[in-house]
């Protein structure tokens, strides 16, 4: 039997994504969802693959700005939360199963997107550089691809070794730990829900400098490639929030 890898289980998603994607993240979306077609510069009628779209947080919302939405992603569980999203607010959106290492998409897009740190689980760089490959290839001439992602800038500036909340009624504890050279970074993810039941998770991101990822970005053939501190293209320096790419092809 072939090893998955952890992110391929819908029994991680089924405990961890009411975590992931909680209130204040669905809350979010509209903004981000308006970002997007401003760092794209789409108007209604443009095409955007959601590569790794999750329960559809950001596509239900772009589809309700009147775009052609196609979202893509491994776990099942997942496409079916966001058809269920999508049919709650009325707007149309394409679904489809598939592992971003090897989609490759009969049609070709306006925009990619990539957002919420969803990048650098893979073995292997070879198989993280496939994946921008494989979005360069789905996107039209002029057209642009927006990442969003924990860069390795961004884990230093706000390391911590770990900490404790309450989330969706079930108390979190978080453990990280820096992998080589910071090189990746390993959480460690406690779960206890009210009845005592315990889950533990544990997985390495592999975190990539800016300066490395737009390197990445080129060799997949983008022509350009912009970095942001945020959505709001706010400086990525000492203050930024995250890191997020624009790559133009």
């Amino acid at each position: 039997m072939e090893n998955k890898e952890w992110f391929e289980y819908d029994s991680f998603w089924e405990n961890y994504a009411p975590i992931m994607f909680d209130e204040s993240r669905w809350a979010e979306a509209p903004a981000v969802a308006e970002y997007v077609k401003e760092l794209a510069q789409l108007k209604e009628g443009c095409s955007v693959l959601d590569a790794g779209c999750g329960p559809g947080r950001i596509s239900v919302e772009l589809a309700a700005l009147g775009i052609d939405v196609t979202g893509v992603d491994i776990i099942q569980s997942e496409l079916d939360a966001a058809a269920e999203s999508a049919a709650a607010e009325n707007v149309p959106l394409t679904l489809i199963k598939a592992d971003l290492r090897t989609f490759r998409p009969k049609k070709q897009f306006d925009c990619a997107i990539n957002l919420y740190t969803s990048f650098g689980y893979c073995d292997t760089i070879e198989e993280d550089q496939q994946i921008l490959n494989n979005i360069a290839s789905s996107l039209k001439n002029g057209g642009s691809f927006i990442l969003e992602c924990t860069s390795r800038e961004t884990a230093i500036l706000y390391f911590t070794e770990g900490e404790w909340f309450e989330r969706a009624g079930i108390t979190c504890l978080t453990e990280f730990s820096v992998v080589g050279a910071w090189e990746g970074l390993r959480s460690k993810w406690i779960l206890i829900h009210k009845d005592g039941k315990r889950i533990e998770h544990e997985f390495v991101q592999r975190l990539y400098s800016a300066v490395e990822l737009r390197q990445m970005f080129l060799k997949a053939g983008f022509s350009s490639v912009e970095i942001y501190g945020d959505f709001n293209k706010s400086p990525y320096d000492n203050h930024a929030r995250t890191m997020v790419l624009v790559g133009r092809k």
